[in-house]
C-alpha cells in the first residue's frame, strides 16, 4: 500500500505544531508496518530541500500559491490513499490529481467564524498574510474537496457537530484517534513540577504561564517551546531567567530528543493557558505520562476529567485543588488509562489502517 499525508506543516521543519506532530507520528509508524509513506506539505522550511527523506517518509514541499505544481507532484506519487491532516487547498488538489483513489480526512481543528476572530486578534500577523492563510485552508474549493472525500473524521468527539454543521455534511464524521507513545514507567518529580508544552506566541498566551510560577516559588515550572519571532522569544527568556522557579529548555523535539519524554515523566500537571483548541496532542501525551490536565479550555472533557478545566483567572485555584490530597496523581492515572484504551500507537494505527482499507473498498465502488 501506498500512503500520501498532506498537511500544512511537517514537525521538525522549523515548525513544532500539534498537526505536524501528527502527520509525523502517523506517517513513521506507517512506514513500519511495510507502507510507502509520502508527505506533502508547503514550502516552510527554507533550509530542507524541494524533496528529502525523514524517518523512512519522503518529504515533498511544494510552493503554497502553485496549485499545477502541488498537482503534478501528488499525481506522480500514485498513492491508494491520500489522507488530509485537517484541511487546506491539498486537499481538493489530491482528488483532483488522483480522483481513482483513496481520499481520508482527519479533522483537527476546523474553525468558524469565532474561532476565527480569535485567531486574528492574537495572531500577530499582518492582515494580507493572514488573509492568504485562511484562503489557503478554507475556501470554497477547500469545502468542495471535503465534500468529496470517500471518508471523514475528526481527531476528538467534540468536533463531530462542529464539521458536519461547518460543511452542511449529510453525514457526520466519525471518531479516529491520534496515535501517542505510551511509556512502559513513569517516575515523577519528588517536588511538585508543573509544564508547558507549546507555542510560545498567539492564542497559547504563555506569558499566563510564567505568572503562575511567579505566584508558586515553592513549585518547579518548566515552559517548553518558543516564539517564532527571534526578538520576542528574547523578551520572554529574558523573562524567564528573571523567574527563580521557572526552567526554559527551548524548542525540544520529542522524535530525537530523550529530554522532552524526561520532563513529560517528572511533570506532575501540564498547564495549557490558551483561548480556544482541538484537542491539543500535548493533552493525550500528558495523560499518557501520568500528567494531570489544568486548562482554561475543555475539549472532549479532558481538563474536567483528567485534571481541572479553571475558569479564566483560577488557573491558582486550579493548581492548589490539583495538589492538595494528591488529586494530580489519582486523576493523571485515570487519563493514562483512558489513553491506554483509545490512543495507544497500536491500538490507533490498527484503526488508521481501517478507516483506509474502508476508504478504498468505497472509492472502488465510486470508480466502477
Amino acid at each position: 500500500m501506498k500512503v500520501c499525508l498532506t498537511c500544512i506543516e511537517f514537525f521538525g521543519d522549523s515548525i513544532y505544531g500539534g498537526f505536524g506532530r501528527s502527520t509525523r507520528f502517523i506517517g513513521s509508524e506507517l512506514v513500519k508496518r511495510g507502507i510507502e509513506v509520502s508527505v506533502v506539505v508547503p514550502r516552510r522550511a527554507p533550509d530542507r530541500p524541494d524533496r528529502y527523506e525523514l524517518d523512512g517518509i519522503k518529504i515533498y514541499q511544494i510552493p503554497p500559491h502553485r496549485p499545477d505544481s502541488a498537482i503534478k507532484i501528488l499525481r506522480s506519487l500514485r498513492a491508494d490513499v491520500y489522507h488530509s491532516q485537517d484541511t487546506s487547498i491539498l486537499t481538493p488538489l489530491a482528488r483532483i490529481a488522483a480522483p481513482q483513489a483513496a481520499h481520508v480526512l482527519t479533522f483537527r481543528d476546523p474553525m468558524n467564524c469565532h474561532d476565527w476572530a480569535i485567531e486574528t486578534a492574537h495572531a500577530g500577523m499582518t492582515m494580507l498574510g493572514w488573509t492568504l492563510y485562511r484562503w489557503f485552508i478554507s475556501n470554497p474549493f477547500v469545502a468542495w474537496g471535503v465534500r468529496a472525500m470517500d471518508k471523514r473524521f475528526c481527531a476528538a468527539e467534540f468536533l463531530i457537530p462542529k464539521t458536519q454543521s461547518l460543511y452542511d455534511l449529510a453525514e457526520p464524521p466519525t471518531f479516529l484517534a491520534s496515535p501517542v507513545h505510551l511509556p512502559g514507567s513513569v517516575e515523577k518529580a519528588k517536588r511538585p513540577t508543573v509544564c508547558f508544552v507549546g507555542r510560545w506566541e498567539g492564542r497559547k498566551r504563555v506569558e499566563l504561564f510564567f505568572d503562575l510560577a511567579e505566584q508558586n516559588p515553592a513549585i518547579d515550572f518548566i515552559a517548553i517551546g518558543g516564539n517564532r519571532d527571534p526578538r520576542k522569544d528574547a523578551l520572554l527568556r529574558d523573562r524567564c531567567r528573571s523567574i527563580a522557579n521557572l526552567a526554559s529548555p527551548g524548542l525540544l523535539d520529542q522524535f530525537t530528543n530523550p529530554e522532552w519524554g524526561r520532563l513529560m515523566t517528572r511533570s506532575w500537571v501540564l498547564v495549557n493557558t490558551s483561548l480556544r483548541e482541538g484537542l491539543p496532542t500535548t493533552f493525550v501525551e500528558a495523560a499518557a505520562y501520568g500528567t494531570a490536565i489544568l486548562s482554561h479550555t475543555n475539549p472532549d472533557s479532558f481538563a474536567s476529567r483528567f485534571g481541572f478545566h479553571a475558569p479564566e483567572g483560577d488557573l491558582n485555584v486550579g493548581l492548589a485543588w490539583l495538589l492538595a490530597d494528591d488529586r494530580w496523581r489519582r486523576l493523571g492515572d485515570a487519563g493514562r488509562a483512558f489513553v491506554s484504551e483509545h490512543f495507544e500507537t497500536n491500538r490507533a494505527m490498527e484503526a488508521h489502517l481501517r478507516a483506509y482499507a474502508s476508504a478504498i473498498a468505497l472509492s472502488r465502488e465510486r470508480g466502477a
